[in-house]
């Protein structure tokens, strides 16, 4: 007796349509034939099935703030100057009801795994950590929370802040996180994240190199620092946008680099179109990490939020699927070629690296999946469908039953 089968489950395109049997939240057989003894059936009617979307970088801490304090100029200085001031204001009672909007969102638009920098620091203290470390837990049946343990006021230019790094990892945060460019120097920096996640065997999750432009490079060092302690797969970088100002001869010899240390990207398109190239008059850049490039390249190559409606980003609604479709055009990726590879970037791509090891639509990994309300995968990024059923651990957690009426 299965626990749940999804029938006329339409897993590729060009294939016969096929019946998950779900078990004990695994999936425990895929069939072309039906399987008749289930608690209960859904009919998925010949529409797109996918393993749950993966939101690999994002900020819950710091969610839904952005009318207390609004960034003025666009910037991002002036968008850490702004946060800055206003964590003082925050209490573990706003950032938990912040923060739970920001997972419902995601949820409902078909997240089931989520890595989130939380920060601290000795002016705020655990105050957001152990909110975020909270909510890990209380969120566990509807989404698995990876927590990125993350000092985004610097390291050695705020004193007590590498004590705090030590004592976040031993309250449970999962990923040791670091900000290289925001700290002197950024090589210093990366050393000391490197010696706390061999202490703690952790991965790591570094915002690296935000800039517009390509001046004050650390990846190359962040490179070889991998490879030499042997952390190829285990290094993700967020908004890398300094990239798109190199000339091609060197950013071909960086990518080439992170590719042999296995080094992920998170592109943050909502984000850093937004902040960048802020001081261009005429020929506005548009201050994206090289997607394309990267993608030929052989980084894997993910997508991802960043921020909800804060001074850093002034809008968003936990859809990564938006978040993918504007990556489209401002990543050139609308080819027939290339749109294709965009779903991989915000599903197995991010499951990738978060080291999410039994992930995908295969027996006896876990069943977290998505139906979604069209019938091509191949257009499943640019149909922006409806997310109709979201599982979660082989349980049904969201269903959409909204019914759009046309009258005539």
């Amino acid at each position: 007796m299965f626990d749940l089968v999804i029938k006329n489950a339409r897993i590729n395109d060009g294939e016969i349509l096929k019946t998950i049997g779900i078990k004990e939240g695994r999936i425990s057989q895929i069939t072309e034939n039906s399987i008749e003894e289930a608690k209960t059936t859904i009919d998925a009617k010949g529409n797109v099935v996918i393993p749950g979307f993966v939101e690999g970088h994002i900020h819950l801490d710091k969610a839904l703030i952005a009318e207390r304090k609004p960034n003025q100029s666009g910037t991002l200085q002036e968008a850490i100057k702004v946060t800055a001031e206003l964590k003082p204001t925050f209490t573990k009672e706003d950032i938990e009801e912040r923060a739970k909007k920001a997972l419902e969102m995601l949820i409902v638009n078909g997240v089931t795994t989520v890595r989130t920098h939380a920060e601290f620091d000795p002016a705020q203290g655990f105050t957001g950590f152990e909110t975020i470390m909270k909510l890990k837990d209380e969120y566990r049946e509807l989404i698995d929370i990876q927590v990125v343990a993350f000092p985004q006021e610097g390291i050695f230019k705020a004193p007590g802040t590498e004590e705090m790094m030590h004592q976040a990892m031993i309250m449970g945060a999962d990923v040791v996180g670091g900000i290289p460019y925001n700290d002197l120097p950024a090589e210093k920096h990366i050393d000391l994240i490197f010696e706390i996640a061999e202490k703690y065997n952790k991965p790591i999750d570094l915002h690296q190199d935000f800039s517009d432009e390509a001046d004050a490079l650390s990846i190359e060092y962040l490179c070889a620092k991998t490879i030499e302690k042997g952390y190829q797969g285990r290094v993700t970088v967020g908004h890398l946008t300094a990239l798109h100002a190199l000339p091609k001869l060197e950013l071909d010899n960086i990518i080439s680099k992170m590719a042999q240390a296995e080094i992920s990207v998170m592109a943050l398109p909502a984000t850093d179109l937004h902040l960048g190239a802020r001081k261009d008059a005429f020929n506005v850049r548009r201050a994206v990490t090289p997607i394309r490039k990267l993608r030929d390249g052989g980084v894997n190559m993910c997508l991802a939020t960043n921020n909800i409606r804060n001074a850093f980003t002034p809008y968003g609604n936990g859809d990564i699927l938006q978040i993918a479709m504007l990556a489209i055009p401002v990543g050139h990726l609308g080819g027939a070629a290339d749109l294709p590879t965009v779903l991989p970037m915000i599903t197995e791509n991010p499951a990738k690296a978060l080291g999410l090891t039994d992930y995908g639509i295969e027996v006896g990994k876990k069943a977290d999946l998505v139906i979604l309300d069209t019938i091509s995968k191949a257009n499943a990024i640019i149909d922006l469908p409806t997310r109709l059923v979201v599982i979660k651990n082989g349980r049904v957690t969201v269903e959409n039953t909204k019914e759009t009426i046309i009258h005539a």
